[in-house]
């Protein structure tokens, strides 16, 4: 059967705040036709997790994507994303951050970045602790990276059925988020994204403040396990 890519994206977008929170269709593991027919329907944020698959995609589709780059990033793999690379969601290291520093000088670019943050409970999921994040928005280490700018945080949560506990967390990121936006003053530093939220918890995070939700199955159907 068919799926209806235009559709699924205007009901799931009728479901959210589009003034508060945007959307980026997690496109992984999916096919250009299918990520296109997304495009053809309005929308321009897109969500890769591999570099590989980003880059292919990239390379096949209108330039005026925005793409994401959400899953676990690799230090040898930046150079290939950074002459286009809308939004690295995923930086979980000031090791990972030099590098895209470092890239995006080689690019000529200003590249934005989101600091992963360890929120869930699982010991699974990447991410940096509230102390290594304020570390890295300290004017001495974002005055040594002039190549990127820190727009604001990235979480995951929980994967429970537990709704408190998936709040806590969220709620967790957006007191940091906003304790990093009235405490750090400096030019690129500017605490601006909240992503959290996907396909399972969304409503929750955009309720807790999130200003970016990370959604794929909702617009084109279960995930390909198997690409």
């Amino acid at each position: 059967m068919d799926i209806d890519i235009g559709r699924n994206l205007q009901t799931f977008l009728s479901t959210i705040d589009q003034s508060k929170a945007k959307l980026v269709a997690v496109s992984k593991t999916k096919p250009v036709s299918l990520v296109m027919k997304a495009y053809e329907a309005g929308q321009r944020e897109f969500g890769e997790n591999k570099v590989q698959e980003m880059v292919e995609k990239h390379e096949e589709m209108p330039k005026d994507i925005h793409w994401h780059l959400i899953g676990h990033l690799q230090t040898n793999k930046v150079k290939y994303i950074a002459p286009f690379v809308h939004l690295i969601h995923s930086v979980d290291s000031e090791k990972l951050l030099r590098t895209i520093d470092k890239e995006a000088k080689k690019a000529n670019r200003v590249i934005d970045c989101l600091l992963q943050v360890h929120i869930a409970e699982e010991e699974t999921k990447f991410g940096l602790s509230d102390e290594e994040v304020k570390l890295l928005v300290s004017q001495e280490v974002v005055d040594s990276l002039p190549n990127i700018r820190i727009v604001g945080l990235m979480g995951m949560a929980t994967n429970t059925e537990s709704e408190e506990q998936v709040k806590k967390e969220f709620r967790h990121l957006k007191a940091l988020f906003e304790e990093l936006k009235s405490t750090v003053n400096h030019a690129r530093v500017t605490m601006s994204e909240l992503s959290m939220g996907m396909s399972g918890d969304y409503q929750l995070a955009i309720e807790e403040g999130s200003t970016m939700v990370r959604v794929g199955s909702a617009i084109f159907g279960q995930r390909n396990y198997s690409a």
